[in-house]
């Protein structure tokens, strides 16, 4: 018997079983009185899946060649009557049957999400609706595109025309890697001196670890690319250490696994530098309490530099010293340099895979980059891996691990992948110059930016700034005590802040850092790519907030 539909919603076959479409239109709410001869009786899983199974009260049926398994993905609920009267009329012993979520889709939370949603969800950001004439300024968006004051490098403008404009225009499909000029570009970028190197290692030298465009993997934006290669890293249980603070997508990514991640402390006082002795003991409990002396636990440590959110840079000597513990626990470190040089108040970039050569490849190192924030196209995703392994042979698995990994989405956008080589490795003199000059136009304009809405902000009454040594943020502590009840932490002052001035900015929570449980200062976190006027009537508003409430 073939089915016949019974509503918009369902399928209706033999003994009344209706099937219904995605979303189902009633309450889902599951009765567990087994009087009740609609509700299906549960039965314990038998399969390899960890997801319930709740056994139907009649054999599964064959429509047409279709199977209706009612297994693993399935759950059965009561049907109300008065809720669809089509249904209701089909049988008197209709069954609903709803998909739930993925246990993977169910771990995964944002932070930022969770904590700014709720507070946005009614904010005006006209100030002719709000009456106040007060439009609504964020500080909060990580992107230096927003207020369009500065075009992308003229060079990736030319590269993409050029690349539209010939025959097949990047139409077609390339390796799930990458295509060879990108990966090639990006490990000359990477390793200028590569040629020398392997020169070197032909005369018998044992302790150099030779990288080639085979440890490149193009990714869908630095975010996809972490993704990728913390898939690669990371089982259920397994353990990652994140900053806090710290961007909350390493945790994301890492829990929605079924990882555990552990923040350790970043050091407000010394320039956010990672607490060395809590990174330690952390390690050393997570492996003293393994239960299985001959798996690794600790899985990685994740390295932000530029950081966000504190605009943090390192010195070399700091990541000599995170190299150095990272080999006495014999731990990878994933290096997140999205922001790469984009550095300023004289202070360098020294790249976490170069520090660690100079320490004779002790540590594997995975680096995540892209071309989004230090060439303004954020919108492209356009970011990538490099396996820089140990001396050891350590991750030579996760690479591969990772490179099946990539295959499920066949990579970033082929046309985009042309500006990769067009500004990592000019082809001619006119474009090094231009990229040069145009960088050093962006680097100065964020510098002076920053230098500037520091200097507003640290007159603003109960507030001190913690000064940014590169990328486009900065932290700033909240000194409650100053403040009204009104204010007592970072949530609140970033709440009435929107209600009153209708200005945004992420509280330090959203990073991990500032929970009361910790008896952190409270921190809220700034960008500062918009223009100078904005950022002026910004910090006015900011400055007039505080003065209303401090005692």
């Amino acid at each position: 018997m073939s089915p016949t539909s019974s509503s918009s919603t369902g399928v209706e076959g033999k003994d009344g079983i209706v099937i219904m479409s995605s979303p189902p239109l009633i309450d889902r709410r599951l009765k567990n009185d087994s009087s009740n001869d609609r509700t299906a009786s549960s039965t314990p899983a038998t399969s390899t899946s960890s997801s319930p199974r709740l056994q139907p009260s009649t054999t599964p049926h064959h429509f047409s060649g279709f199977s209706l398994q009612l297994n693993d993905a399935i759950t059965s609920v009561e049907v109300d009557d008065s809720s669809n009267d089509d249904i209701a009329a089909s049988n008197c012993n209709s069954v609903v049957i709803a998909s739930p979520a993925s246990q993977k889709s169910l771990r995964t939370h944002n932070p930022i999400r969770a904590i700014v949603d709720p507070i946005m969800a009614h904010s005006v950001k006209c100030g002719k609706k709000r009456g106040d004439g007060k439009d609504q300024i964020s500080l909060a968006l990580g992107d230096p595109t927003a207020y369009g004051t500065i075009p992308p490098c003229p060079v990736i403008i030319s590269a993409i025309t050029e690349a539209l404009q010939a025959p097949g225009m990047a139409a077609g499909y390339v390796s799930a890697v990458g295509t060879p000029e990108a990966r090639h570009a990006i490990h000359k970028y990477h390793y200028p001196n590569a040629d020398s190197t392997s020169l070197h290692n032909e005369k018998g030298a044992s302790n150099i670890v030779i990288t080639s465009p085979d440890d490149v993997i193009v990714a869908n934006g630095a975010s996809g690319a972490l993704e990728l290669g913390l898939t690669a890293l990371l089982d259920e249980d397994s353990v990652l250490l994140v900053p806090s603070p710290g961007f909350p997508l390493y945790q994301v990514i890492a829990e929605s696994h079924g990882a555990r991640v552990v923040h350790y402390d970043l050091l407000p006082d010394q320039g956010w530098e990672c607490d060395l002795d809590h990174i330690d003991r952390i390690i050393s409990e997570e492996e003293n309490y393994a239960n299985d002396v001959n798996t690794k636990v600790v899985r990685g440590i994740v390295v932000n530099n530029p950081s966000n959110p504190t605009g943090a840079v390192y010195s070399e000597q700091h990541l000599m010293q995170i190299i150095k513990l990272a080999e006495k626990w014999n731990v990878p470190i994933i290096a997140d340099e999205i922001y790469g040089d984009l550095v300023f108040g004289g202070n360098s970039f020294y790249p976490m895979a170069s520090v660690a050569s100079k320490l004779g490849y002790s540590v594997p190192i995975i680096t995540a980059s892209g071309l989004g924030k230090q060439y303004l196209i954020p919108g492209w995703r356009l970011g990538w891996l490099v396996f820089q392994d140990s001396r050891h042979g350590s991750i030579q698995n996760v690479k591969e691990g990772a490179q099946r990994l990539a295959q499920v989405v066949l990579g970033a956008s082929r046309l985009a992948q042309v500006a990769i080589p067009a500004v990592l490795d000019p082809s001619n003199a006119l474009d090094r110059a231009s990229i040069t000059q145009w960088k050093e136009n962006l680097y100065t304009q964020v510098e002076n930016q920053a230098a500037l809405f520091c200097r507003l902000l640290e007159e603003c009454q109960g507030l001190e700034v913690i000064h940014p040594q590169g990328a486009m943020y900065a932290m700033v502590k909240i000194h409650v005590h100053l403040f009204d009840e009104d204010i007592h932490d970072d949530v609140s002052f970033m709440k009435l802040l929107l209600e009153e001035e209708n200005i945004v900015v992420l509280p330090g929570r959203a990073f991990g850092k500032g929970r009361e449980e910790e008896g952190d200062t409270p921190v809220f976190r700034v960008v500062f790519c918009a223009p100078e006027d904005v950022l002026k009537c910004a910090s006015e508003r900011i400055s007039s907030f505080c003065s209303r409430h401090i005692v």
